[in-house]
């Protein structure tokens, strides 16, 4: 009997493919979406103009220059002065960094808590779902600015903004809770979901790790436009009066008696316009975002 002779390069199995990277296909996804370069520079501009501005200007926060009031733009003052006397710019970039402070906090806050929730109510069902989602639909009738306005009192001053944060958060929850609930029912049914249940794996668990991150593309879609969404109404608040220095502020009809009689167009012109960019930028790397991370999308491709 003859014996054939097999090499050791025969006996080895062939090499497995590389597994696809998620997070390097994102990434390139991403870099080739022009919205989403356009959107980050400039957010990236608008953090080191928050955070290096002050450097640039040689006035406090509270300082106050009483010889030159009301003044508007000029070499001392960049953006002007307001009625006390305080420098636009030097404000302006204060406001700008706790503005991004607050948008990101109340983003993730919202985002977290209502895909808990969603989450929740979509994989157990019954009375749980049902509960939950009537506070939901509770949540999204109540006038959210109003009870804003009203608690208003209790969070201004110094370390107020944080009550402002989590009261941002819980009036923003409901409507993505509802999205995650949907997606949620679908993938319960998953085989995945199934065999994870058959081998006696905590309901818990089973969100947290087979659930969620399954839909992980809507939650960071959601998270960077609620940024946005945060970032809009705390201003509206603080133009109103009730925001986080809303002791300090005059009134509105202060404000606004100042910006049409005295003409100070300069205190509200720079303010608006650096909202206007940020918030756009956070909308354009949100849609962005969602194109990349959602493979029916035909903008993919812009």
């Amino acid at each position: 009997m003859s014996t054939t002779h097999v090499s050791k390069e025969h006996l080895e199995a062939p090499a497995a493919p590389p597994a696809p990277n998620r997070l390097k296909d994102l990434g390139r996804q991403l870099l080739g979406t022009r919205r989403v370069i356009v959107g980050l520079v400039l957010l990236a501009l608008l953090a080191l103009f928050a955070f290096l501005g002050p450097l640039l200007s040689g006035w406090e926060v509270g300082e106050r220059d009483f010889t030159d009031m009301l003044a508007a733009p000029s070499p001392e003052h960049w953006m002007g002065t307001n009625e006390t006397g305080q420098d636009i710019f030097t404000r302006t970039t204060a406001g700008l960094r706790k503005s991004l402070l607050i948008g990101l906090l109340v983003a993730v806050l919202t985002t977290g808590f209502a895909a808990l929730v969603g989450s929740f109510a979509g994989y157990f069902g019954g009375l749980v779902d049902k509960g939950l989602m009537w506070v939901a639909d509770l949540a999204l009738v109540l006038p959210n600015f109003v009870i804003l306005a009203i608690l208003s009192t209790h969070f201004a001053g110094n370390g107020g903004w944080f009550v402002l944060v989590i009261l941002l958060a819980v009036f923003s929850w409901m409507v993505t809770s509802k999205m995650v609930r949907g997606m949620t029912i679908s993938l319960r049914e998953r085989e995945y979901i199934h065999a994870a249940r058959f081998m006696g794996v905590p309901p818990h668990r089973i969100i947290l790790r087979h659930i969620l991150p399954n839909m992980s593309s809507l939650l960071i879609a959601d998270a960077t436009i609620m940024v946005s969404a945060a970032i809009i109404g705390e201003t509206a608040l603080s133009y109103f009066g009730l925001g986080v220095h809303a002791r300090r502020q005059p009134r509105r009809r202060d404000r606004r008696r100042f910006a049409v009689r005295h003409h100070g167009w300069w205190m509200f012109a720079f303010p608006a316009m650096l909202l206007v960019v940020m918030v756009l930028a956070v909308n354009m790397i949100g849609d962005g975002l969602r194109d990349a991370l959602d493979p029916s999308s035909k903008s993919r491709r812009s």
